[in-house]
């Protein structure tokens, strides 16, 4: 992760990203450097432009929730609390229909 964010702090400061300038970012954070990682991370890059990168990174969301909407209105945070409320009521009724395994005596008793 520290390669990548030394490609990072290099496009920030307007600095050519290269073998020698990702090293000696690394070096100066006390990395141990590893001359194949830098030579596939110059590579990978080559041909990206990061702060496009960078826009659509920070324009997708982190993780879809688990009704499928992207959420970001109030009506997805509404609609999420009402999905906890419905588990939880779920869950409640289970809880009552268990009886700690009544039946199970009657079976082996």
């Amino acid at each position: 992760m520290e390669y990548v964010y030394a490609a990072l702090i290099l496009n920030e400061t307007d600095e050519e990203i290269n073998e020698d300038n990702i090293t000696a970012v690394l070096e100066a954070a006390g990395v141990d450097v590893e001359e194949s990682r830098v030579k596939a991370l110059v590579a990978a890059l080559e041909d990206v432009d990061i702060e496009e990168a960078i826009e659509t990174a920070a324009a997708a969301p982190a993780a879809a929730p688990a009704g499928g909407s992207s959420g970001g209105d109030e009506s997805a945070d509404e609609e999420s609390a009402d999905e906890e409320e419905e588990a939880a009521a779920e869950e409640e009724e289970d809880d009552e229909d268990d009886d700690s395994g009544e039946g199970l005596g009657e079976l082996f008793g």
